[in-house]
């Protein structure tokens, strides 16, 4: 007989959770505007807003974290950092920054200028901010089976290379700074991106002599994929994908708190002088000084041990398999939801499963709502909200998939939870066509609303 699937690690600390009544989750959520960012931490049952620093960190990490070297410059934490950058990616040069959407904001400030475009596969939405922020303009190169939850294909996240060169030839390349590649491509469903098609990418790339950047927040589960899924690389070790991967980009901004399981930290590294001399200017302006950008020195030392845990298979396979035991119990419910399974978290099909609910009445938003009141669940809406208004227009912009992405966090949640949380999704598709009303916006911020917009109920 097989031997079960078990977990990689064994539980040394738990934290308690406490579940709620539906009258008290009604209470809350419309206390925070119909806004899941707004709810307190202790009005959550089981919390799958993000992965995002939510991670269980190992014991050696809590060991590294004794050991940091607090020196405002040259401390030991931070060669520690540089070498297992090094050693990970290859890139010899790095600047550490407080999270992944402060290294854009330092990046970008070095390469980004008013009327730009760079093009991309379906950045997320800090990637994109950041762009519009600086007046220039994200252009969506994805291939367009990631925007069909029923089609299979092993890596949505691909950049589509007709779109790309066309997008290339349109606005010139003088007029683009770089070429964003999001690792693993967390708008299209969590959805990874081949080596063939890195490969090809960065060739077309080097034609036009266009900058690759890597969003590399999740790049071992990215390297996973490659090496579950693409011929040719299924003896190959998560490091050596990973090396290999990187060879294809120039430069890589890096959100730690995913594939490294950490709760705070992220960094940049590139392979030229120039931008790294030019890219330290604005590091000290918003982050501090070259060797610490943000960042405590136990922290550096966590994140270091946390890229060494993170690209190691066995912490991958168990990882991953957990978001595919969700998936696979949510379809035993008959929710309908983004295949094949992405690497940190499902996404669900809100616009399918809330049709009947007008598009400018936010699907997905709905249908997190519906969620957090039947269980105290909380995930986030990855549709029209995010997606924001026009920045010319001021019109919504309502993009081609409305999503709920439930994000696992880290060695944090056991398989009872992924029941629990099925079971609740499943109960609410049960009574989706009782759901007849969708949500307005009362307030809302000029860029990134959906963090802080507030709603009402029409």
């Amino acid at each position: 007989m097989e031997l079960p699937f078990a977990e990689s690690y064994k539980i040394k600390m738990v934290e308690q959770i406490h579940p709620s009544t539906r009258e008290d989750r009604e209470r809350w959520i419309r206390e925070a505007r119909y806004n899941l960012f707004n709810l307190k931490s202790n009005q959550v049952f089981i919390d799958l807003l993000t992965d995002s620093g939510t991670g269980a960190m190992s014991d050696k990490q809590w060991s590294e974290m004794m050991i940091g070297d607090e020196s405002y410059a040259g401390a030991s934490s931070y060669f520690k950092l540089k070498d297992a950058i090094s050693n990970i990616t290859g890139f010899p040069y790095f600047l550490p920054t407080h999270q992944g959407r402060a290294a854009e904001n330092v990046l970008f400030s070095a390469l980004i200028k008013e009327g730009d475009f760079v093009p991309g596969n379906a950045h997320f939405d800090t990637t994109k901010g950041h762009i519009e922020f600086r007046k220039a303009t994200a252009v969506d190169c994805t291939i367009d089976e990631a925007y069909d939850t029923f089609v299979y294909h092993p890596f949505k996240g691909n950049v589509d290379l007709g779109k790309l060169e066309e997008a290339i030839l349109k606005y010139t390349p003088s007029k683009i700074p770089a070429l964003v590649i999001t690792i693993t491509c967390n708008t299209s469903g969590g959805q990874p991106v081949s080596m063939e098609n890195l490969r090809q990418t960065y060739h077309l790339a080097k034609k036009y002599d266009i900058p690759v950047v890597f969003d590399s927040a999740r790049f071992a589960e990215n390297a996973y994929f490659i090496k579950m899924r693409e011929p040719g690389y299924q003896d190959k070790s998560i490091r050596e994908i990973v090396a290999e991967m990187f060879s294809y980009a120039d430069i890589m901004t890096m959100s730690s708190k995913k594939d490294a399981i950490v709760n705070m930290g992220g960094f940049i590294a590139m392979r030229s002088e120039e931008l790294y001399r030019k890219a330290t200017v604005f590091n000290i302006v918003f982050e501090g000084y070259i060797t610490y950008g943000g960042m405590s020195g136990r922290d550096m030392n966590a994140l270091a041990q946390g890229l060494y845990e993170g690209t190691e298979f066995d912490y991958l396979d168990t990882r991953i398999k957990q978001v595919a035991y969700l998936g696979t119990r949510l379809k035993e419910y008959g929710v309908e939801i983004q295949e094949p399974f992405g690497g940190h978290a499902i996404f669900v099909n809100a616009g399918s499963m809330m049709k009947h609910i007008p598009k400018d009445q936010f699907q997905a938003q709905t249908l997190a709502i519906e969620l957090y009141l039947e269980s105290g669940v909380r995930g986030v809406e990855i549709g029209t909200l995010l997606a924001d208004r026009d920045p010319v227009t001021r019109e919504n912009r309502y993009p081609k998939l409305e999503l709920l992405r439930l994000a696992i966090p880290r060695r944090v949640y056991t398989n009872n939870h992924m029941d629990y949380i099925a079971v609740a999704l499943g109960n609410v598709a049960a009574r989706k066509n009782s759901i007849t009303k969708g949500f307005r916006i009362l307030r809302e911020a000029p860029i990134m609303r959906h963090f802080t917009v507030e709603l009402e109920r029409v």
